[in-house]
């Protein structure tokens, strides 16, 4: 049985502090949360009305600069994985890709963006920064289940009732918690989490985060030392179908 059905969802309930700005089905959320975002400011949430996909953007106003404001993408990945482990099934897993893809008891099932002023220097304080993420609920009507086998839907792996709404919901929610840890603790709990859930080649590898947000990769035996860039993976987007705005097949 299909848990979620051929309507996009018409409104959403947010938490205080959260203004939210729908687009239609042909939106993209990203796009839109960037040129928007000088003008709306922190808290508004741009979201596509989709019934296959939850798509959203929240636009956030730091107030360090660029090279440490940019590791609030973490707080927004965890968020999201938060909000789907809130959701799944017991005994299902919610990882990442460094650094931003989704991966739902292993099958590709979304991914996160960052933007920020192009013009905007490493030291310099961003006027905004967005972020944004989709998550698959179900499979265009053009894919049969099997065929996509490295991919993953929600509604193909036991999430019952669950829409793009909720997910959107429960992401607001646990962005606002993560935020007050962050605001509370700083970056490295949030940084630790993040950590815990990112897959490994290798069960003996030893995974961490360089203050630049570069993954290090360390092997328990042999090879020397490995760091994966954090800015080159986000510019890569290499979860993303450009041409649907959804995560790849």
């Amino acid at each position: 049985m299909a848990l979620v059905t051929l309507r996009a969802p018409s409104t959403l309930d947010l938490p205080p502090g959260f203004r939210a700005v729908p687009l239609r089905e042909s939106g993209d959320a990203f796009a839109h949360a960037c040129r928007i975002a000088a003008e709306d400011g922190a808290g508004t949430l741009v979201w596509v009305r989709r019934f296959d996909l939850a798509e959203f953007a929240v636009i956030l106003e730091p107030d360090q600069p660029l090279a440490e404001a940019r590791k609030a993408f973490f707080i927004g990945m965890n968020a999201a994985a938060d909000a789907i482990a809130a959701l799944c099934p017991p005994e299902r897993s919610v990882s990442f890709g460094f650094p931003d893809a989704i991966r739902f008891d292993g099958g590709l099932v979304g991914g996160g963006r960052l933007g920020w002023p192009k013009r905007c220097g490493e030291d310099e304080v961003p006027a905004w920064m967005v972020f944004s993420a989709s998550i698959r609920v179900a499979f265009s009507g053009l894919v049969e289940p099997g065929q996509a086998p490295t991919a993953a839907a929600l509604d193909e792996e036991g999430f019952e009732g669950v829409g793009p709404s909720m997910l959107i919901e429960s992401f607001a929610r646990f962005f606002l918690r993560l935020v007050d840890v962050f605001q509370h603790q700083g970056f490295a709990p949030i940084l630790a989490d993040y950590v815990q859930r990112l897959a490994k080649d290798r069960p003996g590898d030893t995974l961490a985060l360089s203050p630049a947000g570069d993954l290090m990769i360390r092997p328990a035996v042999g090879d020397m030392e490995r760091r994966l860039g954090f800015l080159d993976g986000l510019k890569a987007a290499a979860w993303l179908d450009r041409e649907t705005g959804g995560p790849k097949l």
